[in-house]
């Protein structure tokens, strides 16, 4: 098994660097699946591993974990208090306004039908105009944003985009199509979506833990179509 990014590691707690395409667990998403984030985890640190969060099979970046059942705990309560800041690098079709709440009831996906309150912030990063014709235009238009889940809905990022029509690039799931097509055309063949930031008080100590996760290649080929922004984004992590 190949062995993921460790970003921060003490004797309570870690945070890795999740792959895109890589399941976080076994789950009824897994649709026959072997390998898990959290198997190789297990045998990565050669001890038991609890997983405090979960992150999509298509998202990369920020995964946070205990080693021990108290601390684990512990930061599933700090989650649910909204006290863990978490940041999100997307791009998206269109240019959306520069900063906005996407405030919208979402369900918890496949046999969770009772929608919940799902908040989610997000601000505009930079844009960028590609000569890709679409939808009667000789142009396309993207933007890079930082997203703020307040809550932790099933999928809620990539399901609040949908709801404005800035649909997620490279999402299979709630995305559009011809965008998609377009970006693998370009050799991006991901889903755009990365934790690229956690910021927590520690459980054990009280400290303020701050980690960043650097994107993949695929991702900054995605970056460096919004020019110098983007690509100094890269290079500063």
């Amino acid at each position: 098994m190949l062995h993921l990014d460790v970003l921060y590691i003490d004797d309570f707690i870690a945070v890795v660097n999740k792959p895109a395409g890589l399941m976080v667990h076994d789950s009824a998403l897994a649709r026959g699946e072997t390998d898990f984030a959290a198997d190789r985890l297990r045998d990565q640190f050669g001890k038991p591993i609890f997983l405090v969060h979960r992150l999509d099979r298509a998202t990369s970046g920020c995964l946070l974990l205990a080693f021990d059942r108290d601390s684990a705990s512990a930061l599933g309560k700090v989650l649910m208090s909204r006290e863990v800041e978490k940041d999100y690098w997307a791009v998206c079709r269109g240019w959306p306004e520069e900063n906005f709440v996407v405030d919208h009831p979402l369900d918890g996906g496949p046999g969770k039908p009772q929608k919940k309150p799902a908040v989610t912030r997000f601000q505009r990063l930079a844009t960028t105009e590609l000569e890709i014709p679409s939808a009667g235009f000789e142009t396309s238009r993207y933007a890079w944003l930082c997203a703020q889940p307040e809550t932790g809905r099933f999928r809620q990022i990539r399901r609040h985009l949908k709801h404005l029509s800035h649909h997620l690039i490279g999402d299979t799931s709630h995305g559009d199509g011809r965008h998609n097509r377009s970006f693998r055309m370009l050799g991006i063949h991901r889903m755009l979506l990365h934790a690229r930031r956690l910021a927590f008080v520690h459980p054990a100590n009280g400290e303020r833990v701050e980690v960043v996760a650097p994107v993949d290649a695929e991702f900054a080929k995605a970056l460096a179509l919004f020019g110098e922004a983007g690509a100094g984004a890269v290079r500063a992590r």
